[in-house]
């Protein structure tokens, strides 16, 4: 008689959105300095673009679908795909895969694209009320951007779409900072040392 036995191992992996919101808040810090005229042309935009806004939301989108966290998987994903899109976009504008492809810009696809953007961020908005205020807030600002960049791109009070969607990118940037400390540091210290504020309990009961 063998007598039979299981052994469960139990894998954690740490949260990523810390690492997801540092690279949201850094690109858009940098693309939000551009838009005010604060520095100049999109070179330095790219890399930070690629590197920050696209793989480091790809990486914290990967590991929270570990978490079988489908909010954040499917946020951070999006948003990573957002500027993977927008690097290459600059990239084509500024004549890199040729002049063909240069000339035959058009910014009203950008439009459409940034129209898709809101309408799913809206719904993004809606569960981020359940998860933290931050959170929250920081949707609403991608909301504002993403309206902004949508009348911007089709032409509709370019002068005030563009200001509106580049104070909202940089209010993006500077919350996304706080987001991303308080989700490191409230870890760390097993406290809530930076505070986030409760989800608002509107959809599903308060934990």
């Amino acid at each position: 008689m063998h007598n039979a036995t299981s052994t469960q191992v139990k894998i954690v992996t740490a949260d990523p959105s810390g690492i997801g919101l540092f690279g949201l808040a850094i690109v858009t810090l940098v693309a939000s300095s551009q838009k005010l005229g604060w520095t100049d042309g999109l070179s330095y935009a790219i890399p930070w673009a690629i590197f920050l806004g696209a793989f480091a939301q790809l990486f914290a989108s990967i590991q929270d679908g570990k978490h079988n966290n489908t909010f954040g998987m499917t946020a951070f994903g999006a948003y990573a795909f957002f500027w993977f899109a927008m690097g290459t976009s600059w990239l084509i504008k500024l004549g890199v895969f040729g002049a063909e492809l240069a000339s035959g810009v058009d910014g009203k696809q950008l439009g459409f694209a940034f129209l898709g953007y809101l309408i799913f961020t809206i719904f993004m908005t809606i569960g981020a009320m359940e998860t933290h205020k931050v959170l929250f807030f920081i949707f609403a600002l991608i909301d504002v951007l993403f309206l902004g960049l949508s009348l911007d791109a089709f032409g509709i009070i370019p002068e005030f779409s563009h200001a509106l969607a580049a104070w909202a990118e940089l209010c993006i940037g500077l919350l996304s900072l706080y987001g991303a400390g308080a989700a490191v540091l409230n870890v760390h210290f097993g406290r809530s040392f930076l505070p986030v504020g409760r989800p608002f309990g509107i959809f599903k009961p308060r934990a």
